[in-house]
């Protein structure tokens, strides 16, 4: 497969749904479009079903962390998190936990976070020490992960400090995050990540910082989590309130690389799903402001005569995004303002592109159960013009009594996130329940979770 992507005609390959392509949709763009969004890479990957022990047999779930999350690529953190030396923080996934520390030349190395006496975590959180000292018998590290001190070495002649240095795993960066990978012979992270780093040059993750960060525990397993994240025709069903804006089931899915899928969605743009001649644009506009939380306006707005709705708030957006980072996008296409386009990178993790503030999901197993996912929502945002950088927050952990709704910081999207969090508790007990053993996924319009679960089988068959 060409990872550099192929560029085609927009109805070629598979059957899409009968409203405009994304590609004709970008036909009508008021600036000019990026290459990288005309590039399609649509595989024929067929129909076969994929069976559903995958998400509910917890030997499977115990071969994929031999076979999956202890061989990929996985952002920990992002660097601005730990940006002086001896700032460190934790990164824990399926029973693993491991310090990811800033050390004094400015790298970054990565240390699993356990003392080498009798095994307790060396630290439970982030934070900045130039020694990590065990609170169970004092055994100490230095920052580069080198064995600092015994409180009694006559009673241990076998720990010889040359021996007693951290274990280490592979760590690497792209666009401001921190990638770590246990498996010390995998593939470089460029190598998997490809072409994301070309497709990203223009919008530079590497240049903004972390305005929120959200999370909470999902009691589903981690691929059903994700696959929520994978396609935008569930909309329909679970998000109606942004049916007016959102052309959902002629969302563009591109298979980019094994390890790297890409799904757009015009914003601004009526659903196929609706009966256009019943939507204005007038109400594509109100809806997009009330419920998106990709845009923001105040008071009742009305679409100039001549202009559509998508072209109005790019434009608005335009500016609103100038006057807060003092940057100007005035050259900007509309796709760059208002659309979500997310690229994914296996197993875990989408990153939005664009100009708008940047949204970042991450998905990871809650400790080695198979029924619970930690699911994280990010928002990146530029770095402003003038005046310094600002701080990343600190991530807000939702308790299992809280909903996404008692997250301020989300704004509009916390009702979107709720609605797909309902839907997770019975998609697991459902597939739990499943007499079939399979779940079926679309040919087009679920390509992305079908190359998910080809490149699981792939790992999964690896010795």
């Amino acid at each position: 497969m060409d990872s550099g992507g192929i560029v085609g005609e927009a109805r070629k390959g598979v059957e899409r749904s009968p409203g405009l392509t994304y590609q004709e949709i970008l036909d009508l763009d008021t600036r000019p479009v990026p290459d990288v969004l005309r590039e399609q890479v649509v595989p024929d990957l067929g129909t076969a079903p994929v069976p559903i022990s995958r998400y509910t047999d917890p030997e499977f779930f115990r071969k994929e962390i031999d076979k999956v999350w202890l061989r990929v690529w996985q952002f920990a953190c992002r660097e601005e998190d730990i940006p002086n030396p001896g700032d460190f923080t934790t990164y824990d996934v399926v029973g693993k936990s491991l310090l990811i520390v800033r050390q004094k030349d400015g790298s970054i190395r990565a240390f699993a976070n356990s003392c080498l006496h009798r095994g307790r975590k060396l630290a439970t959180s982030g934070g900045c020490k130039e020694k990590f000292r065990c609170m169970y018998h004092g055994w100490t590290w230095n920052a580069d992960g080198t064995f600092a001190e015994n409180p009694m070495p006559w009673d241990f002649p076998q720990a010889q400090a040359d021996q007693l240095k951290l274990p280490e795993v592979l760590v690497d960066t792209w666009g401001g995050f921190v990638f770590i990978n246990f498996d010390r012979n995998a593939p470089s992270l460029a190598s998997v990540l490809n072409p994301m780093p070309r497709h990203f040059e223009r919008w530079r993750l590497e240049d903004c910082y972390k305005a929120m960060h959200v999370a909470k525990v999902i009691p589903a397993n981690w691929k059903a989590v994700s696959e929520a994240f994978m396609e935008s025709h569930h909309s329909l069903t679970t998000h109606p309130q942004i049916l007016p804006y959102l052309a959902d089931e002629n969302s563009q899915y591109d298979i980019l690389s094994e390890h790297i899928t890409r799904h757009i969605s015009a914003s601004g743009v009526p659903s196929p799903f609706l009966d256009e001649s019943t939507v204005s644009q007038n109400d594509i506009i109100a809806a997009m402001f009330a419920t998106s939380g990709r845009t923001t306006g105040e008071g009742e707005l009305k679409v100039p005569p001549g202009m559509t709705a998508r072209a109005f708030a790019a434009e608005i957006f335009r500016k609103t995004l100038s006057d807060e980072d003092g940057h100007d996008y005035s050259d900007k296409s509309d796709a760059e303002m208002l659309d979500p386009i997310l690229y994914n990178c296996f197993p875990n993790m989408s990153f939005w592109a664009g100009f708008a503030p940047n949204l970042v999901y991450r998905w990871r197993p809650v400790g080695l159960s198979h029924e619970h996912t930690l699911m994280e929502v990010i928002r990146l945002k530029r770095i402003p013009k003038t005046g310094p950088r600002p701080r990343p927050v600190p991530m807000h952990m939702l308790s299992d009594q809280e909903s996404w709704r008692d997250a301020p910081e989300l704004g509009p999207l916390a009702d979107i996130f709720e609605q797909d969090m309902a839907n997770l508790p019975f998609v697991q007990d459902g597939m739990n329940a499943s007499l079939s053993g399979v779940v079926h996924f679309g040919r087009y319009s679920e390509m992305r979770i079908r190359q998910h679960h080809l490149l699981l089988e792939k790992y999964m068959s690896r010795d």
